[in-house]
């Protein structure tokens, strides 16, 4: 075959893949929402080829209820919010508290491929957000043994909220949960603590424009979103952010195992326009951290063919090792390379 018959045939295909992909609109009702798990066995309520997108309606993590009592007019409850409250039966709901959309399945995807995830828009979903802390949550609970909870208008025009009289927050909007089915062994899987399937990361980097890379555990490897953050610092020491909901397109994209280094991964990990990002969860900071790094030199070994000691140089010469939260049981680190140290490397 000639380099222009092949060209040509590269970009037939292309260009066929792209009219193939759909787009598809998933609402957040109580029979598309996984209450507080990630479950291997749990049935996808969409399923998606390869390519497609999917614009994603999630819900925040509180009640009707407890929304109004601190102080949010019933008129500005979600009925979407309502409906999941009185739709899903108690049985389905928990360990975990998050209400997340999903399951959604990948047409071929098999334990050992990659789901690409890219971030293409998030939009505010409501014009107010919550904060909160308990007695036995949080960071800090001696200092703070009670309870608070704060409604903070959002205003979308300048994507600040207002925090405190005086107080602006700038707004970057993501989903403090987004993940894969882990393991069939894993059984039905709190969605408070982070692990090998992603989940609840809490990564403030993962904004629009980033892309995330999950390991496959499970046939169509069964994505889940939501907890949408307005804005959240590193650590979410309260264990909270700034609550709301969230409208989410993205795209996703099946990378069939032996598919190639800068594609695959075995552990979460993530891409900015700016930065790789290596991550790392376990019960100790300490072992997260050690994950992250390690996480961040095998890729670079393996994806830019460095040496293993340059690698672990690079990470400490030019990598910002980073606490992505302290309040989940599994701490979350992360490692965080800018690109443009391979600026003049060709890779």
């Amino acid at each position: 075959m000639s380099a222009r018959t092949w060209m040509t045939a590269v970009l037939l295909l292309t260009g066929a893949s792209a009219a193939r992909a759909e787009d598809h609109d998933l609402p957040a009702t109580p029979a598309t929402v996984a209450w507080g798990h990630y479950d291997a066995a749990a049935k996808p309520v969409l399923t998606v080829r390869s390519g497609d997108t999917v614009t994603v309606h999630t819900l925040l993590t509180n009640s009707p209820t407890g929304l109004e009592r601190a102080g949010v007019a019933p008129a500005d409850i979600e009925s979407s919010l309502r409906a999941v409250f009185a739709g899903v039966a108690a049985d389905q709901r928990g360990p975990g508290g998050h209400i997340l959309t999903g399951p959604i399945a990948v047409e071929g995807a098999e334990a050992g491929d990659t789901l690409e995830v890219r971030i293409l828009k998030i939009d505010l979903a409501i014009p107010y957000a919550y904060n909160a802390f308990g007695p036995t949550t949080g960071f800090l609970p001696d200092d703070f043994p009670y309870r608070r909870v704060k409604i903070v208008p959002l205003d979308r025009k300048r994507m600040v909220g207002h925090v405190a009289p005086g107080v602006d927050v700038a707004l970057h909007p993501f989903f403090g949960s987004m993940g894969v089915a882990p393991p069939t062994s894993f059984g039905r899987y709190d969605s408070t603590p982070p692990n090998i399937g992603g989940g609840n990361m809490d990564d403030r980097a993962q904004v629009a424009g980033t892309t995330l890379f999950f390991p496959v555990h499970a046939p169509g490897a069964l994505l889940e979103v939501g907890d949408g953050h307005a804005a959240q610092g590193n650590g979410e020491v309260d264990i909270t952010a700034l609550e709301t909901s969230l409208v989410g397109k993205l795209q996703l994209i099946l990378h069939k195992k032996g598919s190639g280094a800068d594609v695959e991964a075995s552990y979460p990990r993530a891409e900015t326009p700016a930065a790789y990002i290596a991550m790392g969860f376990d019960e100790d900071l300490s072992n997260a951290a050690r994950k992250a790094v390690r996480g961040m030199i095998d890729w670079l070994v393996a994806a830019k063919g460095m040496t293993r000691d340059d690698a672990y140089m690079l990470v400490s010469v030019a990598g910002d090792v980073e606490v992505t939260e302290l309040v989940d049981r599994n701490k979350g680190v992360h490692v965080a390379l800018p690109k443009a140290v391979f600026a003049n490397s060709g890779r």
